[in-house]
């Protein structure tokens, strides 16, 4: 029973502690926030019948509102002590048939409390506890999170899953916010959990991966007739929701921290949550308390990223390098001009040259106008320049110069499946499951603003506008093989032993790919290739295809990822022009 079910008097936004008696038939478990007495037997006198149990409840800290949950649970408990010597205790709450799972769960959630509580100070409760729910839900309340049966048997212990849950524990659940003056609480969990862990785990590829997820998130999801500042965002109703008050609010305290510096942006988060415990904060209280620690004004921080909508279109206007007189022969002076092509924003730009011999220069650029140059001197000749290489900025970037990925189709506001399988009788094909699904998803929807099915044409023409879905199998490869070449060129192939892709060949009767293509016809809009030779190589991946929705390609076997990667950036690097004539002297 959660607070919207209206089971106990409540003030609106009182932040209030409880004392609760709870009785239950003898079997049953109840499980809120707090700390649980020891259970006893019901009087009757109080119950009304016989083999009921009664368990106080207490709740010290002040909530929002206070959730009740009772079923059936095995009950599993450790009583845990962090390296910082704080004592928790941890539970697992789980119906019989996932029950196995306690001591995965139980380990994850320790895990990520050692992570989390040098970072944002003493874990805010007495408890923490995973608590199973007969319904879908991912939820995390003050000292539990309540997870759907499908996800507990998912092993939901990533760090965007249990740990975003567990990070709630501080910012939500203990730092509270009124979502309908801004919701904060949201981006910043997902930076904390959904990116940071990946920074904490040494992990690199991953870390960077999740920003370029954050940036494409934005501009895939938010095109900008429909953007909003992040101070609006209250809720998530929508991927376009979640791509501002998550992805791009998350982006932002990643470019708050480049500001700051790590020392004040670590320790601006323990102050956070230290003087707000227990109270409600806004983004004006974070400006304040980062200001405090940072020592800086940071009133154009908000106001900018914060307050205003959108995000800085950049482009290289020139870059030329000239040989350095009296110099030795391989130094070279490099001057590069950036420009911001809609609005101005103030931003660190990181930038990567690259020159001759594989060396690699790493500078970052602070932006204060429109038109910045830079002058460096290097010790071999430039050849090109990366913008913003590691996607440390939250930009936009143009759905043509985006790495084309299946949720190019999913955003296309005009969207085709092109069907290219045959049925067998009474085996309809995997690829029909997917049919189906869009079918009864658009259902909603207008007419004409529905996914146009039709068959594929042999000579592979497509339809005239928008993104394309092709689903097909052995017997159309040589159609499918003419789009991929078109669109694709020779970065995907496909042969009548498997396919290649970057260059290397994958054989198999296994094998199914899924490839994203831009359509050369059509700026802006993809062309996405699902191929299977048989009906049980694509069967996994049919059920599963729109979890792939950021790769540009992935090569499955029997159901399992190969290798998936990301087409680059069409427009995020330049060539660097050789002015030999013209020596720097």
């Amino acid at each position: 029973m959660s607070s919207e079910s209206h089971w106990y008097p409540d003030i609106p936004e009182s932040l209030s502690t409880y004392a609760l008696v709870v009785a239950v038939p003898t079997g049953w478990t109840v499980v809120t926030q707090g700390m649980a007495g020891e259970s006893q037997a019901c009087p009757t006198r109080l119950c009304g019948r016989d083999q009921m149990m009664m368990t106080e409840w207490t709740v010290m800290q002040p909530s929002e509102a206070v959730t009740l949950v009772a079923n059936t649970f095995v009950t599993a408990f450790r009583d845990w002590t962090s390296k910082t010597g704080q004592r928790i205790r941890l539970s697992t709450y789980l119906f019989p048939d996932d029950a196995h799972l306690a001591e995965e769960y139980l380990d994850a959630t320790a895990r990520y409390l050692d992570a989390y509580i040098p970072l944002l100070g003493p874990y805010p409760f007495e408890k923490f506890a995973v608590v199973e729910n007969f319904f879908a839900s991912g939820l995390g309340m003050p000292s539990f999170t309540l997870l759907g049966s499908g996800v507990i048997k998912r092993h939901y212990v990533q760090s965007y899953a249990l740990g975003h849950e567990i990070v709630h524990s501080w910012i939500g659940n203990a730092v509270f916010n009124r979502a309908d003056r801004g919701n904060w609480v949201e981006g910043l969990t997902t930076y904390l959990a959904n990116y940071y862990w990946h920074e904490l785990m040494g992990d690199r590829a991953q870390a960077r991966d999740q920003r370029r997820l954050m940036v494409q998130g934005y501009n895939l999801h938010v095109p900008p007739e429909r953007d909003y500042p992040v101070a609006q965002f209250m809720q998530k109703l929508d991927e376009h929701d979640n791509a501002i008050g998550y992805q791009k609010a998350a982006m932002l305290f990643h470019l708050l921290r480049q500001e700051v510096g790590e020392e004040a942006f670590w320790q601006a988060l323990k102050s956070l949550v230290a003087q707000y415990r227990g109270r409600h904060a806004e983004w004006r209280d974070l400006e304040r308390v980062f200001a405090e620690e940072s020592r800086q004004d940071l009133r154009w921080f908000f106001a900018q990223w914060v307050e205003q909508e959108g995000a800085p279109m950049l482009s290289f206007s020139e870059a030329v390098a000239r040989p350095v007189a009296g110099e030795p022969a391989q130094t070279f002076q490099l001057e590069a001009t950036i420009v911001q092509s809609n609005k101005f924003f103030r931003l660190p730009l990181q930038l990567k040259i690259r020159m001759e011999g594989d060396r690699e220069h790493l500078l970052t650029l602070p932006l204060r106008s429109l038109r910045e140059t830079i002058s460096v001197t290097l010790p071999a000749r430039p050849i090109a320049i990366d913008l913003d290489p590691e996607f440390m900025t939250v930009r936009r970037i143009a759905r043509q110069s985006l790495s084309p990925v299946l949720n190019h189709y999913v955003t296309d506001r005009r969207r085709s499946v092109l069907t290219a399988f045959t049925d067998e009788p009474d085996h309809p094909s995997p690829f029909r499951d997917v049919v189906t699904r869009i079918e009864a998803q658009e259902q909603q929807k207008p007419i004409g603003e529905r996914t146009v099915i039709a068959s594929m044409a042999q000579d592979g023409l497509l339809p005239q506008e928008g993104s394309v879905l092709v689903l097909g199998s052995l017997e159309s490869r040589p159609g499918i093989q003419s789009i991929l070449a078109h669109h694709c060129g020779e970065r995907a192939t496909l042969n009548d032993r498997g396919a290649t892709v970057m260059g290397t060949t994958y054989e198999g009767p296994g094998l199914a790919l899924l490839v994203s293509c831009h359509r050369v016809d059509r700026p802006g809009s993809v062309v996405t290739v699902l191929y299977a030779a048989t009906p049980q190589a694509v069967a996994k991946v049919a059920r599963l295809l729109f979890f792939y929705g950021w790769n540009s390609f992935v090569l499955f076997k029997d159901g399992a990822v190969v290798i998936r990667g990301e087409w680059p950036l069409a427009s995020d690097h330049t060539e660097v022009r050789l002015d030999a004539s013209n020596s720097i002297r």
